[in-house]
């Protein structure tokens, strides 16, 4: 006797016996697999792991490969190319030999092959600050009371002496678009730890002379998830734009709204996408920020003895000073990426002196000098420098001949560059790498942008070869295939 009640129709995705076997059977082999893998430690990283699997919460805290002190970064970026041999990396036989031609020069190595004169002395005074005995130029006056806590690479170089192309593999590993930046890699393999805030905070320039070339490019997240892009901040106005709801709306309203978005993006097809849940993470973040960050960057409720001391009411450095004091407290609040754009387009716009190298940069170190070392010191009495790492450097150095013209310049340099680091687990008063007599090239441990890569995930406790992202079927890393951590400067 039949009774049709009693059987249910089978499920469409197991239409027979035989379908239900083999897709049970695969998922146990799977299984299986998993752990073979797993043990064989060909799995990806934790964070790809996380982050390709679609969770809820791209941006929760993970931990890093390695314990370190490290777990926030401030990247002072000195746009447009600081010139190592009037900052950093003193080098008295320019003095000796001004004038005179350099021997095998390359008239292409910079951007003005017609304009090559002969070497250039500096036309800052130098002499030697902190128990390191750290030869440093008068442009920094209050940076150099931080030497002995920074550690000098002085070999650092690059593949291109260009501005765009050189300004997106300092970012991202790589001289052309479409890479996650530095930014972005820390987000995604250590999430952050402020949920109310953006895990990554960009700056530019707030005087009217333009962002960095490339533009957002420089903090973009690339193939991976958009949620770990960094947030711009506005040059004028309000630091974030649409942030405030709308007048008319209440906060159960609102609440309800995205309630309802999110409910709705969930049903349709591929709601599991990694892209899909970064930009519902978006209207959540941005829901959260309503409170959280107005507080975190306004500057006027700190103390007056904050404020003087990083110059905010100064007319020369007021507008760093603002950003650097900013950085502070987004760090202290647990944002775990923050960068700031010294300068804006080009040229007298930002650090890349092709005229007038002497007062180009007594102009743009007047504008950075009091907030950096502001930002050291307040760190450091806040016991926040052993948590934050603080990077300073351009996209590339300046060669040590002149740029002809009314006033002498200097011309791009590729070939070599000086980048510092404090805080953040660094050794402090250590010089690593030595250019030329004349700074013309990096000599002595070269440094390439892989290595520094590498130095600075070191130092936030990831591994850069582990950090990895499966992408056009290729696993993708910051560093690529190359990249060696500069353990002389790791304390």
């Amino acid at each position: 006797m039949n009774h049709p009640h009693l059987f249910a129709d089978p499920h469409p995705h197991f239409c027979s016996r035989r379908s239900f076997l083999e897709r049970t059977g695969s998922g146990f082999g799977m299984l299986a697999l998993a752990s073979l893998l797993a043990e064989s430690g060909l799995l990806e990283s934790s964070a790809e792991a996380a982050v390709q699997a679609g969770p809820v919460n791209p941006l929760a805290p993970r931990a890093p490969h390695f314990p370190v002190k490290a777990k926030s970064v401030i990247w002072l970026f000195m746009n447009g190319g600081q010139s190592q041999v009037d900052t950093w990396d003193y080098k008295p036989e320019l003095e000796k030999h001004d004038g005179q031609k350099l021997p095998g020069f390359d008239n292409k190595t910079g951007f003005f092959p017609e304009e090559v004169g002969g070497l250039l002395k500096s036309p800052f005074a130098f002499q030697q600050y902190g128990k390191s005995g750290t030869w440093a130029s008068e442009l920094f006056p209050r940076t150099v009371a931080h030497v002995d806590d920074m550690a000098f690479i002085h070999s650092c170089f690059t593949a291109t002496n260009n501005h765009s192309p050189a300004l997106f593999q300092i970012n991202t590993g790589f001289s052309r678009m479409g890479f996650p930046c530095l930014g972005a890699w820390v987000s995604y393999g250590l999430g952050t730890v402020n949920q109310n805030l953006p895990g990554f905070v960009a700056m530019y320039d707030t005087l009217g002379r333009g962002l960095p070339k490339g533009h957002a490019s420089n903090w973009g997240a690339g193939f991976l998830p958009g949620v770990y892009q960094g947030t711009a901040l506005n040059a004028q106005g309000a630091p974030i734009n649409n942030l405030a709801r709308p007048a008319e709306m209440a906060d159960a309203q609102q609440r309800a709204q995205l309630d309802l978005i999110a409910k709705l993006n969930k049903r349709q097809p591929g709601a599991d996408d990694p892209e899909l849940a970064a930009r519902i993470e978006s209207f959540e973040l941005a829901y959260r920020m309503q409170m959280a960050a107005p507080e975190a960057l306004d500057v006027a409720g700190e103390p007056e003895s904050i404020r003087e001391l990083y110059g905010t009411d100064e007319k020369r450095c007021g507008h760093f000073a603002k950003q650097c004091l900013m950085a502070r407290k987004l760090v202290e609040r647990g944002v775990r990426f923050v960068q700031i754009y010294s300068g804006g387009m080009e040229n007298e716009r930002s650090w890349d002196g092709h005229i007038d190298i002497a007062g180009n940069h007594r102009q743009f170190a007047g504008e950075t000098d009091q907030p950096i070392a502001a930002l050291l010191t307040d760190l450091k009495q806040r016991g926040l420098l052993d948590s934050t790492l603080v990077v300073c450097c351009g996209e590339f150095g300046r060669l040590p001949l002149a740029q002809k013209g009314k006033k002498p310049g200097r011309d791009h340099n590729p070939h070599a560059f000086t980048t510092w680091l404090a805080g953040g687990g660094v050794k402090g008063g250590v010089h690593y790498g030595e250019t030329d007599e004349v700074g013309h090239k990096a000599a002595v441990n070269k440094v390439s942008v892989n290595d520094l890569h590498a130095t600075i995930l070191a130092l936030l406790g990831l591994d850069h070869e582990k950090l990895t992202y499966r992408f056009n079927g290729r696993n993708f890393r910051l560093t690529d295939v190359a990249g060696e951590v500069v353990k002389a400067v790791i304390a």
